[in-house]
This record gives structure tokens, C-alpha cells and sequence, in this order.
């Protein structure tokens, strides 16, 4: 640390020159962050300073957590669901299996998850002391339902099931979980960090949520589709009770018994996930997801043309590719099987759609 301050001007003139370092969004086509939406920055800056982890201090800023706790879970079918503003999806899924493993206390636990499973859950069984089982997939990236009669035991305390995978944007065949978890008593937790904000809103929505009695909770992402600043995630949870497992005694604080993983958690992105979706509407987060959807049809299509077949047609907005050769100045990533992979988000538009296959057809000419 300096032993004096410096001086404002060079202070930013130093942070602006790191900033002009890192990528703009334009022209990322692997991320499933995008670019806040502008009444997401404008709420983000309004409550820069709140803290939920001391909500007693800032009753506004929490009332606006259950607002957007509400307005989830009724787009999730149950209005009533309990729930939290998280940091994202790696925090909603160790939450999740925190609950699990409190509600069926076990000498052995172990959770089944597909082989298409966020990262995350493997650092959540590593924390909890958990055995993670791996279900194999279909020939659709999809977990295979009927593999899973040999891995789900008495000392099975989840099942997982994901909506809209990472790496393919599949939706598991959550339908088929839900009944297994209610044959098995087993408590389902669905991964929808990225596809809670697409499933809901295209023509034919896939059954994943808590229309689903077997559903027992969601992580969903607002700071992906949401296009909320980051970060900003949410835990679900059918019956609210499910979080007085993991309540701690916080004698000196507004509260005196608190649930949530992180102590400090910030406000300002709760407020810009909440007003984004006060901002749009069901209309307006419909006419996104359209638009993406159409851009990754209209990509999956422009790709074929240069000999590039796509892996599988996915159930959301990302395209992979049997494609050696990724388009020149355009930032993609690799699947594990090393399919070259694009996730088609907001800031993706037609015309970038067409920039990336104007520089394909050159890259492959």
C-alpha cells in the first residue's frame, strides 16, 4: 500500500488503462454473462452501499429481495417458495445440497448429478463431504433417466437435474426426475442458472419447476438472461422452512439467526435484477428470448453451410459445432469433447450473427 495517496486524475487514468485491457462483450461469444441491461446499471448505482447481510439497516433493499424472490417464484409456479438472492449459481447449488444433507442426515452421504453438471457441484460435495455420482447422458447431452436406478441409494440425499446445460443448452428430462425423486424420497434440486431465464419464456416451455411435485428447489441466475449486474443469483426452495436448517445465531446483528451462505451480501445487484424485471415484463423478457433463440437458429443454419454440423439442436441458446476452425478476432470456447461452442445472449445480435459467419466463410474459403 502507498504510504501516500495518489493523486484522482492518475488514479483513474491507471484504471481506465486496465479497463481498455479487458474484452468487450461485442465480440465474446462464449460467455453467459452479457451486457447489463441500462435499467440495471442505473438501479446497481442507486443502492451501491446496502448490505442484506444487515437488512434490519436497509429495510427498503430487502423488501426488494422479496420482491424479486416473489416474482421468481411465481415464474416458477409457486409464488409461496421460499427463497434468496445468491451470488449465482455455485453458491444456490452448495445451498442446495446444505439443505439436502440436513434433511436426510445419513452416515454416507452421496448426490447424483448428470455428467453435463456445472463444476460447481464438485466443489460443493468437496466442501460438504459429499459423494458426487456422475449419470451418464443420452445421445442428446441429456441425463439418461434410466441409468440412474444404479446410482440412486438409501444414502442418496439429492438428485440433479439441469435446465440448460452448459456446455450444449440442453434441458434434462426433469419430468421423469421429479417422478424418481417422489418414488425414491429423494429431494430434487434443478440447476436452471442459465435456463430459468429462457425456459419460461419460449413458445413451448419444457416442465422443469414447481409445477413438477417432485421439484424441491431452483437456482436461477438473473445476472445471465436476466441481464442483471453482477453478481446475482437465487435460491428457490418449495417450502420455506427447508432454510431454517442452515439458520446460524447472528446475535449482533438486525437479525438474530441468518441462513445465507455469505455474511455480507450486496444490495445494489438485487435491486438491478428486480428492476429489469419490473422494467420488461413476461412481454419483454419473451421478445428476448425470441430473439436470441432466432439468432441461434439463424447461426446453427449459417454454420452448416461451411461444412460446420452442429452437436446437437439445443433446447436454449447455445450452439456447438464440430468445427476446427473458430472465426478469426471472435473469443469462443470448447465443450469437453471439443465441440466449439457459442452462447447466442443479448448482446449477441443478427448483426453480430452475421459478422461471425462473414468471417467463417472467409476462414473457410
Amino acid at each position: 500500500m502507498r504510504e501516500v495517496g495518489c493523486p484522482e486524475e492518475d488514479l483513474f487514468s491507471f484504471l481506465s488503462s486496465k479497463r481498455r485491457e479487458d474484452l468487450g462483450y461485442r465480440n465474446i461469444l462464449s460467455s453467459m454473462c452479457t451486457s447489463p441491461h441500462p435499467v440495471a446499471a442505473r438501479a446497481h448505482a442507486m443502492f451501491l452501499e446496502t448490505n442484506l447481510g444487515d437488512p434490519g439497516l436497509f429495510p427498503g433493499t430487502a423488501a426488494l429481495e422479496g420482491l424479486l424472490v416473489e416474482r421468481l417464484g411465481a415464474l416458477m409456479h409457486h409464488p409461496g417458495a421460499g427463497g434468496y438472492a445468491t451470488s449465482g449459481g455455485t453458491e444456490s447449488n452448495i445451498q442446495a445440497f446444505r439443505i439436502a444433507k440436513k434433511l436426510k442426515p445419513v452416515q454416507f452421504p452421496n448426490v447424483v448429478v448428470p455428467a453435463s453438471a456445472h463444476f460447481s457441484f464438485q466443489k460443493a460435495c468437496d466442501i460438504l463431504g459429499i459423494e458426487m455420482r456422475t449419470a451418464s447422458l443420452d445421445a442428446d447431452f441429456r441425463i439418461d433417466a434410466e441409468a440412474l436406478d444404479g446410482l440412486v441409494d438409501r444414502n442418496t440425499v439429492c438428485l440433479v437435474g439441469i435446465v440448460g446445460t452448459t456446455e450444449y443448452g440442453m434441458v434434462d428430462p426433469v419430468a421423469r426426475l421429479s417422478d424418481l425423486a417422489e418414488e425414491r424420497d429423494v429431494f430434487l434440486h434443478i440447476d436452471a442458472a442459465f435456463g430459468g431465464m429462457v425456459v419460461p419464456f419460449l413458445d413451448r416451455p419444457i416442465p422443469f419447476d414447481f409445477r413438477l411435485s417432485g421439484v424441491d428447489s431452483i437456482s436461477v441466475d438473473p445476472h445471465k438472461m436476466g441481464m442483471s449486474t453482477i453478481p446475482a443469483g437465487c435460491l428457490l426452495v418449495r417450502d420455506p422452512d427447508y432454510f431454517s436448517s442452515l439458520n446460524v445465531e447472528t446475535p449482533y446483528l438486525t437479525v438474530k439467526r441468518e441462513c445465507t451462505l455469505a455474511g455480507t451480501r450486496p444490495g445494489a445487484s438485487v435491486a438491478a435484477a428486480f428492476a429489469v424485471l419490473e422494467y420488461l415484463g413476461m412481454d419483454g423478457m419473451r421478445a428476448v428470448v425470441a430473439g436470441c433463440m432466432e439468432n441461434t437458429r439463424r447461426l446453427i443454419e449459417g454454420m452448416e453451410t461451411f461444412g460446420c454440423p452442429r452437436a446437437v439442436t439445443p433446447d436454449v441458446n447455445v450452439a456447438t459445432f464440430s468445427c476446427d476452425r473458430p472465426p478469426a478476432g471472435w473469443r469462443v470456447s470448447r465443450t469437453r469433447a471439443g465441440h466449439m461452442r457459442i452462447v447466442c445472449m443479448p448482446h449477441v445480435t443478427r448483426d453480430v450473427i452475421e459478422a461471425v459467419l462473414n468471417d467463417m466463410s472467409d476462414t473457410h474459403a
